[in-house]
C-alpha cells in the first residue's frame, strides 16, 4: 500500500508494503496497490497550490518490482492472463494522473525498479535514484510477456535514445545507477537511499519556488508527449492564460 504524507509545499507518496514495514517487500503493483495510488494522486491533485511538488518514493530495498505476477500465477493457467489484463488497465490511470498532476513530480528510488515498477519511476518528471545498489529493469522480454501499448509510448516518450529503448527493452538489460544518468533515464545516482530522497527534495525545493501555475504546467507537460497522451485518453486542456 502507500502512504500521503505533506510537509510544506512537498507531498510525499511512500510505497510502504502491505503490512508491517518489511525491507525486502517488493511492494508488487497488485489491484490493492494500484487503487491506493490511484486515491492519493486524486488527494494530491485536490490539494494542489502554486508551489507545490509531488516526490514518490519507497521504504527498503525496492521501489517497486512490478506488477502482482505471484496473485495472477495463483489462479492457474487458465486465469493468469486474466489477472495480469486486470493489472494492466487498472495501472493505466495511474500513469494518466502523473502525466496530468498539475505540479512538478520527482521519483527518488531506494533500489530495484522493474517492469510496471520501472514506467511508475519514469511517469514522473525527474527520477532520482541509489547508485550503490538496485537496478532498473524490464523483465518483459526475458519473461515472453509482450508491452501493453502505453508502456510503449511512456517508453518512446521518456527514453530519448533509441539505442538505451534497445538495451533496456529488446535486451533486458539491468541498468545501474551512473549507467542510467549517463543513458539519461534518471537525473542524478547517490550513495544512499536516504540521498537519493534528499537530492529529490533539494530538488524539489527549488522547483517550488518558482511557484508554476498548476495547470499550465500539466498543460505544458502534456504538450511534450502527444502520442502517450493519446494512448492514455487524455484529453488536451488549455488553460486561462494569466499576463
Amino acid at each position: 500500500m502507500c502512504t500521503l504524507e505533506k510537509r510544506g509545499s512537498i507531498f510525499f507518496l511512500t510505497l510502504t508494503g502491505a503490512g508491517d514495514y518489511d525491507d525486502d517487500d517488493e511492494h508488487r503493483l497488485g489491484l490493492p496497490v494500484i487503487s491506493s495510488l490511484l486515491s492519493s494522486l486524486a488527494d494530491v491533485a485536490s490539494q494542489s497550490t502554486r508551489g507545490s511538488v509531488l516526490i514518490t518514493t519507497a521504504r527498503g530495498k525496492f521501489f517497486s518490482n512490478g506488477f502482482d505476477l505471484a496473485w495472477a500465477q495463483s489462479a492457474g493457467p487458465s486465469s493468469a492472463l486474466h489477472r495480469l489484463h486486470q493489472m494492466v488497465i487498472a495501472f493505466k490511470p495511474v500513469v494518466a494522473a502523473l502525466l496530468s498532476l498539475p505540479m512538478p513530480t520527482i521519483a527518488a528510488l531506494p533500489g530495484h525498479a522493474a517492469a510496471a515498477g520501472l514506467l511508475l519511476a519514469l511517469s514522473h518528471d525527474y527520477v532520482t535514484m541509489r547508485g550503490d545498489r538496485g537496478v532498473l529493469y524490464m523483465s518483459e522480454v526475458d519473461l515472453g510477456l509482450p508491452l501493453p501499448d502505453y508502456f510503449v509510448a511512456a517508453f518512446r516518450a521518456k527514453i530519448g535514445s533509441n539505442s538505451a529503448r534497445r538495451n533496456i527493452l529488446l535486451r533486458g538489460m539491468k541498468v545501474r545507477g551512473e549507467e542510467a544518468v549517463r543513458m539519461g533515464i534518471v537525473e542524478s545516482a547517490h550513495e544512499s537511499a536516504e540521498a537519493a530522497v534528499e537530492a529529490a527534495v533539494q530538488m524539489a525545493e527549488k522547483l517550488g519556488e518558482r511557484k508554476w501555475k498548476g495547470d499550465v504546467y500539466a498543460e505544458i507537460r502534456m504538450s511534450l508527449y502527444p502520442e502517450l497522451c493519446a494512448v492514455l485518453g487524455l484529453a488536451k486542456v488549455v488553460p486561462t492564460a494569466k499576463l
